[in-house]
């Protein structure tokens, strides 16, 4: 039996990816927070530390997304060469500097500097996205989704502990609105920090008999299922924020209220996250390319009923299907990649997959408002079938090529 074979053998073992997976999803629920209270704050701080021009005033947001972007290979960098529970700890601890930071430049009035410190929050953010492969590091084939889907969990909690987070802080330290919601984002990820000390993952054993069982990155590129797994899980995420990031922007425009925006977005990140606690078991009763293919059919649904009228229920339905089909397709991709790579090689696999995810949702994030304005709302929904088509003539096809290759 080789080494690589024993770090296989060694890695596997549910009840400590059952631990992992408890403390995952509650450190998912504080560092996931980060990012809905960049959504909620991060454009309003940035209208008021701007002058008369607003134009730049979603700097702030797409500096988080670019964060997390760019944050994706390091991540796979640093936890290869330190371990999971090291470069976790690390980023939480950068998430506390970070929202320090961003609290000391709004009582600057520094534009960028705060702009700066939410880009190292969503650099911090990658190393969150990472969290739902560390919980299936350690788990066994049936037992993986069911982790990835648990932990991802946790985004329900971050859903409503971020918002809330930012009702209750943002007039903490009045006239100086929204400083005291960053100091609370510091705060949540000093929590995390404390909660991730206590994961056990091993790593993956060295030396020259490892080394020799880690294929290139191309190589493992270049296998069928990791190209689709990639494209179902760069579809999912980057659609979802495409059209995340114009309906608030849409409803106004159709005469709908801000609070009519803010309960459609509140019931779209319960539907991305909710239905978290048992996707894990359908994609182990039903198989991950089924439930991707739901999740394509959901985004597609979605697209559906938003061209079919643009009353408030129109908006509301539209974003829950969106949140359930990026759920599922997004869920069920991950699963299919972590059967593409060795132990290891995870981390640089698991980093280029993000790197590729949110590098394409960062595109959508900035073309999403400049598509709506030049083109219409009905455009922005028009653009979900090509890529779901594609997606779903991807799976047919692998799956047909595998059961070929099995015959032979």
């Amino acid at each position: 039996m080789t080494a690589a074979d024993n770090a296989t053998d060694f890695l596997v073992d549910d009840r400590l990816a059952r631990r992992n997976a408890v403390l995952l999803a509650i450190a998912q629920a504080l560092g996931g927070a980060s990012a809905s209270i960049v959504i909620a704050s991060a454009s309003l701080v940035g209208a008021s530390l701007l002058g008369t021009d607003k134009s730049l005033a979603t700097l702030p947001v797409s500096s988080f997304v670019l964060g997390t972007a760019f944050g994706t290979l390091p991540a796979g960098a640093i936890m290869h060469r330190f371990g999971r529970r090291a470069g976790f700890v690390g980023a939480a601890l950068l998430g506390v500097l970070s929202g320090l930071v961003s609290a000391y430049a709004i009582f600057q009035a520094d534009f960028i500097l705060f702009c700066l410190a939410v880009m190292a929050s969503g650099f911090v953010s990658a190393f969150v996205q990472q969290y739902r492969f560390a919980a299936a590091d350690t788990a066994s084939d049936a037992y993986r989704p069911k982790a990835i889907s648990f932990v991802l969990a946790g985004g329900v909690a971050a859903g409503i502990i971020g918002p809330q987070t930012v009702i209750n802080t943002a007039d903490l330290f009045e006239p100086i609105m929204f400083a005291g919601t960053y100091v609370a984002q510091a705060g949540l990820a000093l929590l995390s920090l404390v909660i991730l000390s206590f994961i056990s993952i091993p790593r993956p054993a060295r030396g020259p008999a490892a080394d020799g069982a880690s294929r290139p990155l191309g190589r493992i590129m270049a296998q069928p299922r990791f190209i689709v797994a990639a494209a179902c899980g760069i579809t999912s995420y980057a659609l979802m924020s495409l059209v995340m990031t114009a309906t608030p922007l849409a409803m106004i425009g159709c005469g709908l209220t801000q609070t009519d925006a803010a309960h459609a977005i509140q019931w779209h990140v319960l539907a991305m996250f909710g239905p978290s606690f048992f996707t894990g078991h359908l994609i182990a009763r039903f198989g991950r390319e089924r439930i991707v293919s739901v999740g394509l059919a959901l985004l597609a649904g979605c697209a559906i009923v938003a061209l079919a009228g643009v009353d408030v229920a129109n908006f509301w339905i539209a974003l829950v299907l969106l949140g359930l089909g990026w759920n599922f397709g997004f869920i069920g991709a991950t699963a299919m990649l972590t059967d593409v790579y060795r132990p290891a090689e995870r981390n640089k696999v698991q980093a280029v997959n993000d790197f590729l995810v949110f590098g394409f949702v960062a595109a959508a994030s900035f073309s999403s408002g400049a598509l709506l304005h030049a083109f219409g709302w009905a455009t922005v929904n028009w653009l979900v079938f090509p890529f779901t088509l594609i997606c779903v003539i991807l799976l047919g096809w692998l799956v047909l090529s595998e059961r070929f290759a099995s015959r032979v």
